[in-house]
């Protein structure tokens, strides 16, 4: 804290820290007021916000106002003991924030002659946002990762389905016997009409033997031997269908990796100490590139350098009856930091 008021409280060594207590107050209430306000009014501003986001978010914003209004005081109050214009640096600080409040600094030392003022100052400015950006933005980058793909951690998996609704008996087949004595019965009542049954004669069957040609063989006599028949061949069995897709499991070998690069470990992953098991789905095509690739699970940071390492790999075609076919299949990618 001495170098600090040395460097940029101070204008002069023979006066005291330009920020007084009502400035560092004016400073800390604005902070208080600026987390006040943005964790009321961020999360209706940006929908689906809330719990640690918001609270992070409301953070940044006070700390960053805080700073805004202790660089605000400091020109007001530093402008007065130097004699410069205080509403024209002013103007240029609340404008210019930043940049402006540079632009002073290398101002006021040239022209009191103690570029200290200036560089340790400007050196701080940097140094904060240096560590401020190494903080905030695995935070932000966090936030902005797909929805869908951290639904899959953090939500419950649907209920199962419930079972089939048991098949409807099956219909009594009342069986009525018919004795001798119910057919010796009378009817009870007659028929006005009675249906008449003509025999239709058959046609005529030619005479020949089991296995002969229709028609008979040009050349061949009455009763000859069944040696003596042309006849043709029985047809081929039929050849078994080969299906358009299997699925990897039980007697089905797993399919044969003929090139395979390592994904690329994720920086944000490395710094946040994450590392776990991402298990994708996809099809092994017939000419042995993967297709219709899907997330099952894994760590949202790991997600998508292990899509897109698994995209690029390139299988030795599946063979079923000596043709090619798609295969379904499950594709395990481990990530592992080093110790």
């Amino acid at each position: 804290m001495p170098m600090f008021d040395e460097t940029l409280l101070e204008s002069s060594q023979k006066r005291g820290p330009v920020l007084t207590s009502v400035h560092w107050l004016i400073s800390i209430g604005v902070a208080v007021l600026g987390y006040v306000l943005g964790y009321f009014t961020l999360g209706l501003i940006f929908a689906g916000t809330e719990g640690g986001a918001l609270a992070t978010q409301s953070l940044t914003l006070a700390v960053l106002l805080g700073f805004y209004a202790m660089i605000i005081c400091y020109v007001w109050s530093d402008t007065g003991h130097l004699g410069f214009s205080r509403p024209l640096w002013v103007a240029v600080v609340v404008i210019f924030n930043l940049v402006g409040f540079v632009a002073y600094l290398m101002y006021s030392a040239s022209k009191s002659g103690d570029w200290k003022r200036a560089t340790m100052p400007i050196a701080y400015l940097l140094e904060a946002i240096i560590l401020g950006s190494i903080i905030i933005y695995p935070l932000i980058y966090t936030q902005a990762l797909p929805q869908a793909q951290l639904m899959t951690m953090l939500v419950a998996p649907p209920p199962p389905p419930p079972p089939p609704p048991p098949a409807p008996p099956a219909p009594k087949v009342v069986i009525h016997k018919v004795s001798v004595e119910d057919l010796l019965k009378a009817p009870t009542v007659i028929p006005k009409t009675i249906q008449q049954v003509r025999d239709t004669p058959q046609p005529p069957q030619a005479a020949g033997v089991v296995g002969g040609v229709p028609g008979g063989v040009p050349g061949g006599s009455m009763g000859g031997i069944m040696g003596g028949m042309v006849g043709a061949p029985p047809p081929p069995p039929p050849k078994p269908a080969t299906p358009k897709r299997i699925t990897v499991g039980g007697q089905v070998e797993e399919s044969k990796k003929i090139y395979a690069p390592a994904p690329e470990y994720p920086q944000i992953a490395k710094m946040a100490r994450v590392q776990g098991l991402v298990r994708l789905a996809a099809v092994i095509s017939k000419d042995g590139t993967i297709q219709d690739l899907h997330l099952i699970s894994g760590p949202p940071l790991l997600v998508n350098a292990a899509m897109q390492a698994v995209a690029k790999w390139r299988y030795q075609p599946t063979l079923l009856n000596g043709e090619p076919v798609d295969v379904d299949t499950e594709i395990d990618v481990n990530f592992t930091l080093q110790e």
